[in-house]
């Protein structure tokens, strides 16, 4: 076994412009605040079975965009035991963005260099809508940043971080953010020694770098823990047990405004008919799992769940967006479970439901981090002394 017991009390980074007038972020955007409202509407038609999703203000012979919106990429697929989410993520997004004007590139990844196949599209911005590893732990964004690509979401020592369960709680705990007592485990035998370090059932079994539930295991009993901690182990290493927080479940998201500053969206309660909220209760209709958004918890708590999780995201240095799993015990007290970089967007995501009752539509919450990624890479620019170089998102 690696690791020791963690703490969980509650006191509480060049590209070229490719010769193209559009590549730059700064450019872009002031294309885009020049734009007349109605340019938001529809008007688009699909090319090639999907993979490119285009304005009908696309110059015909020069490939050039007559209103100066720029090429946005969307990322999707991947490697990951997500796939099958971030596949229906990214369709989702592709369609928003093409609904409110943008020229859409699907880029479906496989096992392709993804530097190839992001810089050989012509995109001017990637959007993210990958899950897991490879997409959420800082290495896409890293190569990203490498081949000069503006991406939404948070840059790649951030996404690392929350990734990583363990260095996440560990950042948390050093901030005063309440989180689940855990310890680490390598191999299923050291069950045992878990137990035997004051850990009793009821509690949690997860992979340190995984999402979407996929091999976590709520453990009652003893004789439990070695299976589960077998489980999570074939999803990635090593295993990580917690205390499970007996009370209420919420999400709550963060999105940034438009100026870059990280607003609190409402709060999301989480009320299952499972054991927990597993994968089939995110994402299959049978989950039976109801959203109650906003929460209906109160200003107080309301207020307190929110600065939680923005604590959460700027402990990490997320950027754009982020979506902060918290457990509220039955003496009100709050802890973080874990906080995604890249939340899903699909129909049963929760980030879009939270904007949503914020007043954000789906396509206006794409376009803002695209918009937000733009800005990005023109400040940077700036700060460079304004040469035709931009080092990533």
């Amino acid at each position: 076994m690696r690791g020791k017991k963690g703490s969980g009390k509650s006191d509480i980074g060049g590209r070229e412009s490719r010769n193209n007038p559009w590549a730059d972020g700064a450019d872009i955007v002031a294309g885009l605040e020049r734009q007349p409202s109605g340019i938001w509407g529809p008007g688009f038609r699909k090319e090639g079975a999907g993979e490119s999703e285009r304005r009908t203000d696309v110059d015909s012979k020069t490939g050039r965009r007559r209103s100066g919106l720029p090429v946005v990429g969307v990322l999707y697929g991947g490697p990951s035991a997500e796939r099958e989410v971030s596949l229906a993520s990214g369709d989702a997004v592709a369609s928003a963005l093409a609904r409110a004007g943008f020229d859409v590139r699907r880029l479906e990844m496989r096992d392709e260099d993804v530097g190839g196949l992001v810089g050989g599209s012509g995109a001017d911005v990637a959007f993210l809508a990958l899950h897991g590893e490879f997409g959420e732990d800082g290495q896409v964004q890293a190569i990203l940043e490498r081949i000069g690509i503006p991406y939404t979401g948070s840059p790649p020592a951030a996404s690392a971080n929350a990734m990583d369960k363990h260095a996440a709680k560990r950042l948390f705990v050093a901030a005063g953010i309440p989180t689940p007592p855990w310890i680490l485990a390598d191999r299923p035998r050291a069950a045992r020694e878990v137990l035997e370090s004051g850990f009793v059932p009821p509690l949690v079994v997860k992979p340190v770098g995984a999402g979407s539930s996929i091999g976590v295991t709520i453990v009652r009993r003893a004789e439990d823990l070695e299976p589960a901690i077998g489980k999570a182990l074939e999803v990635s290493r090593p295993a990580l047990i917690e205390t499970f927080i007996a009370g209420r479940e919420f999400t709550v998201g963060v999105l940034d405004d438009e100026r870059g500053c990280p607003q609190a969206l409402p709060p999301i309660e989480l009320v299952v008919s499972r054991d927990f909220y597993d994968y089939t209760a995110k994402y299959s209709d049978e989950g039976g799992t109801r959203y109650i958004c906003p929460a209906d918890t109160g200003e107080e708590i309301t207020e307190r769940l929110q600065a939680t999780a923005l604590a959460a995201h700027r402990v990490l240095g997320c950027r754009h967006m982020s979506r902060t799993d918290i457990r509220m015990d039955r003496s009100g007290g709050l802890w973080v479970l874990e906080v995604n970089t890249i939340p899903g967007f699909t129909s049963h995501s929760l980030l879009p439901k939270a904007a949503m009752a914020a007043g954000i539509t789906f396509e206006e919450l794409c376009a803002r981090l695209v918009r937000l990624a733009l800005a990005a890479a023109g400040a940077r620019k700036r700060k460079v002394g304004g040469r035709r170089v931009v080092t990533g998102g």
